[in-house]
């Protein structure tokens, strides 16, 4: 479902056929994936090009209205076009991705700050939001607010190993949730729509890994590949 004007696209997957281990479903299922490959990957395109981001991203998405609407909602809320303030001592970035899941569009823009010991603190998320027409806003944006909790867990500290074909996280205390202090400002902005009613409560969850690596990357000019993100790769 990649929503942008490539031409010439090959699309394969390559997996183990039998790994041994049960693969069930994650919130957001495949998008948790696919939207951080393909949105880290077309912020790449556009630094090889010297392009924005943005202004990439709606060039080729002029066959897809409502994903080029999110995108310019969030990213005018975000004040794409200003420049972050300066921290004494802090490397500040800003990043953005779109995705479609479950008929809903979601685009994000995320703020990051990273000290020189490599620790990373996201600042702020502006979200938008195109999911029909809003019967209860405020439930709206509480989901929003909780997938972004829920990814970002993921996106910085969680991650599932296997010793002698056993699962080594037991509990909490090593698959930790994010922290109070580590939650983010969320702003959510719901575009007005007559468009048939979708759903909310995953949809926000896939632009939110590569919406911080994307900022991660404008901010240090490194690309993490992998989650839980290394932030030791991120030290100076």
């Amino acid at each position: 479902n990649l929503p942008y004007a490539i031409p010439n696209l090959t699309v394969d997957l390559h997996t183990p056929q039998d790994i041994g281990v049960p693969v069930l479903w994650w919130r957001s299922v495949g998008s948790s994936h696919t939207a951080f490959s393909t949105e880290a990957f077309i912020d790449e395109v556009a630094a090889a090009m010297g392009k924005d981001p943005v202004a990439l991203r709606l060039e080729l998405l002029s066959a897809h209205p409502r994903h080029a609407g999110v995108l310019r909602l969030a990213a005018e809320k975000a004040g794409w076009d200003k420049p972050l303030a300066k921290v004494s001592g802090v490397r500040r970035g800003r990043g953005v991705a779109v995705h479609e899941s479950f008929n809903t569009y979601v685009a994000e823009v995320a703020e990051v700050s990273i000290k020189p010991d490599g620790s990373l603190q996201v600042d702020r998320i502006v979200a938008a939001v195109a999911c029909g027409p809003a019967v209860n806003p405020d439930n709206i944006r509480s989901q929003v607010e909780g997938s972004v909790g829920f990814a970002l867990s993921a996106a910085l500290h969680q991650e599932i190993t296997l010793k002698e074909g056993r699962v080594e996280q037991a509990n909490y205390d090593a698959f930790p949730l994010l922290r109070i202090d580590e939650m983010p400002v969320v702003e959510v902005h719901i575009v007005p729509s007559t468009a048939a009613p979708s759903g909310i409560g995953e949809p926000a969850v896939p632009p939110l890994a590569p919406a911080v690596a994307n900022a991660i990357a404008a901010a240090t000019g490194k690309r993490l590949y992998r989650m839980p993100f290394n932030t030791a790769e991120l030290a100076v």
